[in-house]
């Protein structure tokens, strides 16, 4: 069974077991499974004694291979659940040695060969010998071509050596995501070509640990030689080990452990926070690891439990959405009512409006001036509502147009009013703010057009539109926007606009929940821009060349795209946005954008990375354009707006 059970979680997870050959697979599972609670083995598939070469000598070539009994010792379901197929660890595609390489690339299509018709969901490869792996790497390549719905599991060792200064063997690996590195792109990225991270009992820099976050970790296996042992003789994990671990399960990364028993529990001891059914009541009969997996499942139940916001958001996690085209196309009812229940943003809003109202009118004035305000895009009506309230809540008197160019929005805006009594106060205009003739000008213009990228939804131009009718002194809410990026590395989104095959969706920025992704360096500001756009109309196009230092001790990484956010000045000190470092606190009107590269960028430890983006304007259509210069060049994604523009 899974690993106990949080609030809110709605994705099991699993801790499975490596186990040694055993040629009575039911005998193993009943062991493993039943009696020991773990949910899965990682099992070899074939006798480790099996060489080819030696089966066609003993045989001439026509000889049965040695499997591990026939595939009815379990039904499929068994073998589909809960195996995890091993592949020989004595393999060498590498080797100098003919034969060792001829055998190795038998046994291991063989092997597969097995997996796949046992319906296994994956099968874990062994860690590339040596720093080459070229041979090893074309050989699964070609079985991914034809492979079915399994993954492939490749074993990569938690390793980076952070200090430069030591005397290394050259044999020797110093970074281990290399090699993974180097190994995946010889197989193309493949979507089927995962991780098995070695998790060791001394690890790395944090910001080296970040990078496998970005990457296809399937499972993290950990030997029994990591575990420390606590004042009660049971074994336990560092702090840095626990947050790691805490880490995978975040990521739905499974945990396998492996190895030998190397903690004597004290006598009489029962296992430590044990939450499975144990079939014996006899403490020797228990599995060995037994106390492992009562550890990591401690680990689990004691996490916090996923805040609401995050409940939501499981679903979108790193699932692409395209942008919105607020001017080209009518939101729907359900897009609207999911916006709207986004109160942290009207209260942000309200915030802004009550300040900009006291500061419109003194108190000695509030009974006898009447402030103009204009809610550009009202939608269905939250920001009059906002709006309304703040002015309550101030004891200023008020006059609201509220402009909407959605006829199906208008609708509910003209039952809204009637149902609240605000016909005297509010006007409701059905028409595009950038071509409407207003009776009077307005003191606050309040609008929420944002994007995930600030600009990205064309609020500086539907501004511009509107701008002739605020006053000269008025006040625009927001104030201002900037857009922010930062380069990650994101194996999952970048595999997934990679089935595509084409161009196009490489040239699209979307709108996606990051969660599978690695940070590799902090934040940069890219466009800003200001309301009211005075004196001179200034043209929205920009420009802006970034470097990002990535952090020597992260190690090298691959840069699979950008993600972007904006911050927003509503008025003086409220602010609003979904730059990590500020952002407002459980709101989720806004996801990240993600800027994809066609091909990714692979940038060394401390070294730099140069990107431009533009921010182009054509006479119906405004777009982004984007390229890599350094350490190497890219295209322009996205020239002229050929795959990706937002519609004036």
């Amino acid at each position: 069974m899974p690993l106990g059970e949080r609030s809110g979680d709605k994705e099991s997870r699993y801790c499975g077991v490596e186990t040694e050959f055993n040629d009575d697979m039911p005998q193993l599972l009943s062991h493993s499974l039943s009696s020991a609670g773990f949910d899965f083995v990682v099992a070899t598939l074939m006798d480790p004694a099996y060489r080819p070469s030696l089966m066609q000598k003993d045989s001439g070539g026509s000889g049965a291979l040695p499997f591990a009994g026939s595939d009815l010792v379990l039904s499929p379901s068994q073998w589909s659940s809960h195996v995890v197929g091993k592949i020989s660890s004595w393999i060498d595609l590498d080797s100098d040695d003919e034969i060792v390489r001829m055998d190795s690339e038998t046994t291991l299509k063989q092997e597969i060969a097995w997996a796949s018709h046992l319906s296994l969901q994956a099968c874990l490869l062994p860690t590339p010998k040596g720093t080459s792996c070229a041979n090893y790497a074309r050989c699964v390549n070609q079985i991914l071509q034809g492979l079915n719905n399994m993954q492939l599991w490749l074993r990569i060792p938690l390793l980076k050596t952070d200090d430069d200064s030591m005397d290394v063997d050259s044999n020797n690996l110093v970074d281990s995501w290399e090699l993974w590195n180097s190994f995946r792109m010889l197989c193309e990225h493949h979507s089927q070509l995962s991780i098995a991270l070695d998790v060791l009992s001394s690890l790395p820099s944090t910001n080296s640990l970040g990078r496998w976050f970005g990457e296809s970790v399937r499972a993290a296996i950990i030997n029994t030689d990591s575990f420390l042992t606590n004042a009660r003789g049971y074994p336990c994990l560092s702090k840095r080990h626990q947050k790691l671990i805490t880490g995978f399960f975040n990521h739905a990364i499974q945990i396998v452990i492996s190895g030998k028993q190397v903690h004597s529990l004290p006598k009489g001891s029962t296992d430590l926070a044990s939450n499975h059914n144990d079939s014996s009541s006899d403490g020797a009969q228990r599995h060995p690891l037994r106390p492992y997996l009562d550890y990591v499942g401690f680990l689990y139940q004691r996490m916090d439990p996923l805040p609401e916001q995050e409940r939501f958001e499981l679903g979108y996690r790193d699932f692409l959405q395209s942008p919105l085209q607020p001017l080209m196309d009518n939101l729907e009812a359900q897009t609207y009512e999911t916006f709207e229940k986004d109160a942290v943003k009207y209260i942000q809003y309200q915030r802004a409006i009550c300040k900009a109202l006291q500061d419109r009118v003194p108190d000695e004035k509030a009974s006898v001036i009447t402030t103009v305000l204009m809610v550009v895009g009202a939608g269905r009506g939250p920001l009059v509502r906002a709006s309304l309230q703040a002015a309550e809540e101030t004891g200023r008197k008020l006059k609201v147009f509220a402009v909407e160019k959605n006829p199906n929005a208008v609708v509910t805006l003209h039952s809204l009013v009637k149902l609240e009594g605000w016909e005297s106060i509010v006007t409701i205009v059905s028409c595009d703010m950038r071509h409407w003739d207003a009776p009077e000008k307005a003191d606050i213009l309040v609008s929420e057009l944002l994007g995930s990228f600030g600009d990205n939804e064309l609020s500086p131009e539907c501004l511009d539109g509107a701008q002739r009718f605020l006053k000269d002194d008025g006040i625009s809410i927001p104030s201002s926007y900037t857009s922010f990026i930062q380069p990650v590395t994101a194996s999952k989104l970048y595999n997934d606009v990679k089935l595509h095959k084409d161009v196009v969706h490489f040239e699209t920025a979307y709108v996606v929940k990051l969660h599978n992704v690695a940070r590799l360096a902090p934040t940069q500001p890219v466009f800003t821009f200001t309301h009211p756009n005075q004196p001179t109309m200034k043209s929205n196009q920009r420009y802006k060349k970034l470097q990002f230092e990535i952090p020597s001790d992260t190690g090298s990484a691959m840069v699979h795209g950008f993600a972007g956010y904006f911050d927003a000045t509503l008025y003086k000190d409220v602010h609003l946005g979904i730059e990590p470092l500020t952002a407002t606190p459980n709101m989720f009107s806004w996801f990240a954008i993600f800027f994809p590269l066609r091909t990714p960028v692979f940038v060394c430890a401390g070294s730099s990375l140069e990107v431009h983006f533009w921010r182009c304007c054509g006479p119906t259509k405004v777009w982004y354009e984007w390229g890599v210069t350094s350490p190497c060049q890219s295209p322009i994604h996205n020239s002229n707006g050929r795959s990706y523009w937002v519609g004036l």
